[in-house]
């Protein structure tokens, strides 16, 4: 499949920056994949209360590693419900790779994503459709796109339920 192609297929499913049934199900395999703790340590799945329903919502997602710090990015911008519910649960989630680990979210000024979104494209080849720049481009690009795309530094959440304080 060429390159083109494939970027075709991945907006398509995800028009209008919203999963279609396809990439439900896809997600929903992913998500379960990663949780379990196969594939590399940068897969992960998020588990976060759903803002409405109040369910675990768990979707799989890539952590990208930065000047010793993790970090999580929406490829699909601010208008996907996974940021929204991590917002109005206070960053508190859980993220999953053979383990659970309890983390809360703190999102990252828009002056300090653009070498993060540069390195959350290089380990995550399905985001590259969805960020309007390219993975090699100076850091000057990514800070143009920087403010639509939220990035989520990841700490470890000590009061949770089951940690040490």
């Amino acid at each position: 499949m060429s390159a083109e192609l494939w970027r075709r297929q991945v907006r398509w499913m995800y028009r209008d920056g919203r999963p279609n049934r396809l990439a439900r199900v896809l997600n929903g395999l992913a998500a379960r994949q990663h949780a379990a703790g196969l594939g590399p340590r940068h897969w992960v799945t998020l588990e976060v209360r759903g803002r409405r329903s109040g369910r675990t919502v768990a979707l799989p997602l890539v952590v990208a590693d930065h000047e010793g710090e993790r970090y999580l990015v929406s490829m699909l911008g601010d208008r996907v419900n996974w940021v929204a519910n991590v917002r109005a649960a206070g960053g508190r989630a859980v993220l999953r790779h053979g383990g659970r680990e309890p983390v809360r979210l703190v999102e990252v000024d828009v002056a300090d994503r653009p070498p993060i979104l540069r390195r959350h494209l290089a380990l995550a080849p399905g985001a590259r459709p969805h960020v309007p720049v390219d993975r090699h481009a100076p850091l000057t690009e990514f800070a143009r796109v920087a403010p639509g795309i939220p990035v989520f530094r990841v700490v470890a959440d000590r009061s949770a339920p089951g940690t040490e304080e």
